[in-house]
């Protein structure tokens, strides 16, 4: 088992806290995923969403668990998991241009290796405080904050993967509860 943090850099112009927006229904994530036995890589974009556990046809073998994406391995046919185990962290203007952790994932026999971030973020104006929703489909999203009459933009994004010194290092408060 490893905890694995997504970490996140974009340069941010006249907004901060960059998060999906989940007022209405949680972010449903996308990733490419590496089978932790064989190397093979999925080809598409597995979506992975922290409300939604496995139903009870498809929870983890030889457990009592369950997981937010169970997978066979197309290539081996070893089977991981993969379980979200913090809420989205808000990437701010204090982190612009450089990596910072937003989600931290527990992963069984399995490892994201590449994030696209779709549409469904939300960030804030830092003069207006308004809030936008963003599509990141993309790359990159520019808009104008009309006002505080300025450019607003999240441009050069990036991710990276880290293995987490702890499951959400700095964000107690954004663990899911276990009930």
């Amino acid at each position: 088992m490893a905890i694995i943090d997504l970490q996140l850099k974009a340069e941010l112009l006249n907004v901060t806290g960059l998060i999906p927006n989940e007022e209405k229904e949680a972010y449903n994530w996308h990733f490419k995923i590496r089978c932790g036995s064989c190397n093979e890589t999925t080809k598409t974009f597995v979506t992975i969403n922290r409300v939604v556990r496995t139903q009870s046809g498809s929870q983890i073998s030889g457990s009592r668990g369950d997981a937010n994406l169970v997978m066979k391995c197309k290539f081996c046919k070893r089977e991981g998991s993969a379980t979200i185990v913090s809420k989205p962290i808000e990437y701010t203007d204090k982190d612009s241009g450089k990596f910072a952790s937003i989600l931290s994932i527990e992963c069984r026999g399995l490892e994201p290796v590449e994030f696209e971030p779709r549409d469904g973020w939300r960030v804030v104006g830092t003069e207006s405080q308004a809030k936008f929703d963003v599509d990141l489909t993309e790359g990159e999203w520019y808009d104008y904050d009309e006002d505080a009459g300025v450019e607003i933009s999240v441009t050069e994004i990036k991710a990276q993967f880290v293995r987490a010194k702890h499951p959400t290092k700095g964000a107690a408060s954004n663990k899911l509860s276990t009930k």
